[in-house]
């Protein structure tokens, strides 16, 4: 895990005006990186870093020799701790690199961005234990978590090449449903999902790999991660549920997954650490899962809200309103690295780029859930908006948008941005 340094340090600020604002997401602290062009233009995207309201291009600035992302994240953690301390440098007040830097930002406003790396597979787990055990009581109220929940580390593939990027606009996903209890001779239904769901979640980008055959322990797999995104996982819950059994999920995960532009580091997160402790009463990890720095700050300490605009409400000019906010100290039940040190304990190789979802990171207390099947109780409670609209699940027309942030006292606020995306009417 990164130590402290002076990229840190909570009186450094930036030449870059915007990034010294209260409340903004990617000050001179943060520094996440992702890949851009200028808007309208149709040349290859570039490697930049978030600063302020502004990109800086790093080719364009002298830092790297190449646009391919997934280069940079195939580096070890001394090469990637080198280059953040080099933009940190060149980046901070009185810095003799701004006059020549200047010239290698653009406005965030004036750049079209994309998913941040080339993701070659997608894996989503099932760490959020509040998530589990609320979605468990819908469907077992006699046993909400399966025996192996509190063991090993859930998880299932997913599909790499529908994931885009926030700001999207997809189709209602359209398949096979039956409700439960019917007719077992009754053939299922063919049409839209009805119970179209967002799952908040965090991405977790595999920088370094690892050789098929050669695990990585629990040590050492932090070094193997490059950063955080936040990622929406959508879900077609009734088309879930009639398919999901024996093999797990399928057409109703792999129409689309949402990322926002920005991969935060794990460097940044440095100050944002926090003790990883289960429950008393709890089984405590397998030894391969288990570490003293696990143990003692493998946890992320970070702020999560979800956000709702319905058509209606945009036609009228209203903003988004907050559904739920909660904390992933509270809601992971594994750690980040024990992910990783799962993933590979049979031998599978992760490569740069490959991408983990947290799964559903919702908190103990109900204006915590990080999805509507939880918040509406499987839609036997709609909610009601400000506006008077009620929702069970998301409509045609609807934007859900998830942030996050970190803030503690000591160290300066950093923010994950935003993903977003906007629900349209099935094909």
């Amino acid at each position: 895990m990164t130590a402290l340094n002076p990229t840190h340090d909570p009186k450094l600020r930036s030449w870059v005006a915007s990034a010294n604002e209260a409340g903004c997401d990617f000050p001179i602290q943060n520094l996440p990186f992702g890949r851009f062009r200028p808007a309208g233009g149709s040349e290859g995207f570039r490697i930049g870093v978030a600063i302020g309201d502004q990109v800086l291009d790093l080719r364009a600035a002298g830092l790297v020799d190449t646009d391919d992302m997934n280069v940079l994240l195939a580096h070890g953690a001394a090469e990637r701790q080198a280059l953040r301390t080099a933009i940190s440098e060149g980046l901070r007040e009185g810095s003799p690199k701004q006059a020549a830097w200047s010239k290698a930002l653009l406005a965030q406003s004036a750049v079209e961005l994309t998913v941040p790396c080339r993701i070659g597979d997608y894996t989503d787990f099932y760490t959020g234990i509040h998530h589990a055990t609320t979605v468990g009581k819908l469907f077992r109220p006699d046993q909400p978590l399966m025996p192996n929940y509190k063991w090993v580390p859930i998880g299932y593939h997913g599909r790499a090449s529908s994931i885009g990027v926030s700001g999207q606009r997809f189709k209602r996903p359209q398949g096979q449903t039956k409700a439960p209890g019917t007719d077992p001779s009754e053939a299922p239904s063919f049409g839209p999902s009805k119970r179209l769901d967002y799952e908040l979640e965090l991405g977790f980008v595999v920088g370094q790999g690892n050789a098929l055959g050669e695990p990585i322990d629990i040590a050492s797999a932090e070094q193997h991660l490059f950063g955080v995104t936040l990622l929406n996982d959508w879900s077609a819950r009734d088309l879930q549920a009639w398919e999901y059994q024996p093999l797990g999920p399928f057409l109703s995960k792999s129409f689309t997954t949402t990322l926002s532009p920005w991969i935060v580091t794990m460097e940044a997160l440095a100050p944002f650490r926090a003790k990883f402790e289960r429950s008393a009463g709890d089984p405590q990890p397998l030894p391969y899962l288990d570490s003293p720095a696990n143990r003692e700050a493998g946890a992320l300490d970070i702020t999560l809200e979800v956000w709702l605009q319905t058509a209606k409400m945009r036609e009228a000019g209203e903003e988004a309103v907050r559904l739920t906010r909660g904390n992933t100290t509270q809601a992971a039940y594994w750690t980040a690295a024990q992910l990783v040190t799962h993933h590979t304990v049979n031998g599978c190789n992760l490569q740069p780029g490959d991408l983990l979802g947290s799964g559903t990171l919702s908190g103990p207390q109900p204006d915590e859930a990080g999805s509507l099947l939880e918040l509406t109780l499987g839609g036997k409670q709609p909610i009601t908006l400000p506006n008077g609209e009620r929702r069970t699940f998301l409509e045609d027309g609807d934007t859900l948008s998830l942030r996050g942030y970190c803030e503690r006292a000591g160290a300066t606020r950093i923010g994950l941005g935003e993903v977003s995306g906007t629900v349209l009417a099935a094909a």
